[in-house]
Formats: structure tokens, sequence, C-alpha cells
């Protein structure tokens, strides 16, 4: 068990109606589990003596939202997020825009889902993080890389001095994923939504 971060890929009009209505979330998250967002809708909607009493959920309209081609994939960093983002920012849960987008972006409401809420960036904020990524490399990410300080900051998952080499492998290896990932969401003009689960 651990901390994995999600990624996936939705285009901006997707991404205002869920920043609109945040528990449109589910429909992104998990599409093929409709009780999710019914619950999370019933919950906004009732009190909290309803819920102590187990009041049905009521039925309302399940939407679904409809994806272009690109939209729609996901992928998953692993537990690497938290090394990748050390190497790009060189802090623990800070750093500049866009080089801190693993740990930021707007986040989606109050809906919890897995800790915390997920984050969501456009289709323009995706194209600044896609430059930025393009001009580093393997060789700038090793020069960053110091175990000692990760350990000092608690950068999970806390492995780094154990397995050195095989800790910078295991952040370099998901940083090649994560610079297709991105390259892919820009050549399809799409946003992101990140969420750790």
């Amino acid at each position: 068990m651990g901390m994995y971060l999600g990624l996936l890929t939705l285009r901006d009009d997707n991404i205002s109606k869920i920043l609109d209505s945040p528990p449109l979330i589910w429909r992104v998250l998990s599409p093929d589990d409709p009780e999710i967002y019914l619950y999370e809708v019933n919950s906004k909607k009732s009190g909290i003596i309803s819920r102590w009493f187990g009041k049905k959920l009521k039925d309302v309209n399940v939407p679904s939202l409809d994806f272009v081609e690109g939209e729609g994939i996901d992928y998953d960093l692993d537990k690497s997020w938290h090394g990748i983002h050390y190497l790009l920012t060189q802090t623990e849960w800070e750093g500049e825009p866009p080089l801190n987008f693993l740990l930021a972006g707007e986040v989606v409401g109050d809906i919890d889902v897995g800790y915390g809420p997920a984050r969501v960036f456009s289709s323009i904020e995706v194209k600044e993080i896609y430059n930025v990524l393009q001009g580093i490399d393997h060789e700038s990410l090793k020069n960053r890389y110091d175990p000692d300080d990760m350990m000092t900051k608690e950068i999970y998952p806390t492995i780094w001095m154990e397995e050195q080499e095989d800790g910078l492998d295991y952040c370099l290896q998901y940083f090649d994923d994560l610079k297709s990932f991105i390259s892919e969401a820009f050549s399809h003009n799409l946003g992101i939504v990140l969420y750790l689960r």
C-alpha cells in the first residue's frame, strides 16, 4: 500500500464542468461506477441527520462526459511522484510554476478521491508544462539528486539512502513516462487531472 499519483487527460470544457460541479470528478475517475457519483451528490444535498438515519439515495440523473480522441488516457506515476517533484523543484512541497505541477493545480472542490481532492490544469497550462519539461534531461536531474537532502525533507517514499542508484533510476524511468504523457496531452490540446490515491 502507499500513495500513488494518477494522471488523466481531459479537455477544457470537461474540466470546466467538473470545476462547476465537483462530484463529476467521479464520472472521470470511476466512469463505470455511478453509485460513487450518486453518493457524493446526495451527501451534499442531504443533512447529517438524514445520513445518520440511512436516508435512501435520491435518484438523480447520472451525467456522462463524452471523451474525444486522446481524452481519458490515464497514467500512474506509482510512488515516484514526490521524488520527481523534488528533482524538478529541489523542495519538499513548494516550487515555482510550472515545475511544481505535480503538487499544484486548481483544486476540484472538496471531494476526497483518495488523499484529498483532485487537481486540474487547462490545456494552456499543459502547454507551459510541456515546454519547460522539454529542456530537462536525465543529466540535469542526476545533478539535482541528493539522497541526504531527500531524506531530511522526508521525500516520499523515503528510500533514497538505502537504494541510492535504484532510487534515481526509479525516478528517471517514471520521469520519461511522465514526459510522454504530457507530450500526448499537449499534442491533443488537452488539460490534465492529477489525484493521489
